[in-house]
C-alpha cells in the first residue's frame, strides 16, 4: 500500500470504529511532526522575528487577553 489513492480505499473498507482509530493515530502523528518542526524551528532562530515582534506589541499595549479575543469582544 504505497499510494494515496490504495490508502484511502483501504480506509474506506474499514470498519467506523477501527477508522476511528487510525483518524486518532493520524492526529496524534501530525501533532508530533508539528511540536518537532516548531522545535527545530525555535532551536534554529527562525522564529526569533515573529517572537520579537510580538514582544513588541505586547509591551507597547497592542494586544488584547486571550479570554477578549475568544469571547470575540
Amino acid at each position: 500500500m504505497s499510494t494515496v489513492a490504495e490508502i484511502e480505499e483501504a480506509l474506506k473498507a474499514l470498519p467506523v470504529g477501527q477508522a476511528h482509530l487510525v483518524a486518532d493515530w493520524l492526529q496524534d502523528y501530525l501533532d508530533g511532526q508539528w511540536d518537532r518542526q516548531l522545535t527545530a524551528d525555535a532551536a534554529s532562530g527562525r522564529l526569533d522575528k515573529v517572537w520579537q515582534k510580538a514582544r513588541k506589541d505586547i509591551d507597547a499595549g497592542n494586544v488584547k487577553p486571550l479570554i477578549e479575543v475568544l469571547n470575540g469582544e
